[in-house]
């Protein structure tokens, strides 16, 4: 399958490019989503057989003060994309985010649910799931959560790299969700890309994160366990670690619809999040 990915630094890129080097991966450079219609152009130039969209203005707190341009680049291009693969009669596959929840609740978000974003971030991703639903073609949209690997910004490295300063962090510990490693977002990606191209009739909004669902401060001491980083984790709420952008407390996700359409399950974070550290070992 001739693949076309737009991305080409994100987490989620890095291990699509490791799993098929031979797909196109267009950076900015190539196709700059802030230029909604550079984006529908590379597709008619290249003429692949399924496109991956994993590109995305993903600074949440930044969003609030970038509406706009984080609308342009999470909507529109996506729109723009979604027609141009609704002409050219090819699946698109776009990643989304449990942002578009507001996270209220316990119960994990179903794809069926009602979105209502609390954040200009979530709005915009919202809004690009809407344009690729109107686009009218065969489309997956993909939400997912808490995403890690040993590439770009992530939390992981984020609570490495504090380790080795600090035997003491306080981490929100009223946020619960799924961590959820790249690799198998990228294969997730790779497997619904095929079988929408077999099955159109698969197109919809799917959900895809790792489990067990668990708090940020869960998360970290696991990180440091697995890594054996002797540090010490106070448990603070969300109120007391204020941000520009509210987050969701709940990101739970039900990942059930995927599992049946797919044959997708849940990957477990913590094997996952071990061969993370090993990749991050002797890495400044």
């Amino acid at each position: 399958m001739s693949l076309l990915v737009f991305g080409q630094t994100g987490q989620v890129t890095a291990e699509l490019a490791r799993a098929t080097p031979g797909a196109v991966f267009l950076g900015r450079d190539a196709a700059d989503l802030s230029d909604p219609g550079a984006c529908a152009e590379a597709i008619r130039a290249h003429a692949p057989a399924a496109v991956i969209n994993t590109a995305a203005y993903t600074d949440v707190d930044r969003a609030e003060t970038e509406e706009a341009l984080a609308t342009t680049i999470n909507a529109d291009a996506p729109g723009a994309m979604a027609r141009e693969c609704a002409g050219l009669g090819i699946p698109l596959v776009h990643v989304s985010t449990d942002y578009v929840f507001d996270g209220g609740g316990a119960a994990p978000w179903r794809p069926e649910d009602i979105p209502a974003p609390i954040n200009a971030y979530g709005r915009s991703k919202l809004a690009g799931e809407r344009a690729i639903a109107q686009a009218g073609g065969t489309h997956a949209i993909v939400r997912t959560s808490w995403v890690f690997s040993a590439h770009g910004g992530n939390f992981v490295r984020t609570m490495l790299r504090l380790s080795q300063a600090r035997n003491a962090l306080n981490i929100v510990d009223d946020q619960i969700g799924g961590p959820t490693p790249a690799a198998d977002i990228a294969r997730a990606c790779l497997a619904i890309a095929e079988a929408l191209r077999a099955d159109p009739g698969k197109s919809g909004i799917y959900h895809f994160s790792g489990a067990p669902d668990v708090s940020w401060k869960g998360f970290a001491e696991a990180i440091f366990a697995m890594a054996g980083r002797d540090v010490a984790i106070t448990g603070i709420s969300t109120a007391d670690y204020p941000t520009p952008a509210r987050r969701p407390l709940n990101s739970r996700l039900d990942c059930a619809a995927t599992r049946a359409a797919f044959g997708l399950g849940q990957p477990d974070w913590r094997a996952a999040l071990d061969a993370v550290i090993e990749e991050l070992k002797g890495t400044p």
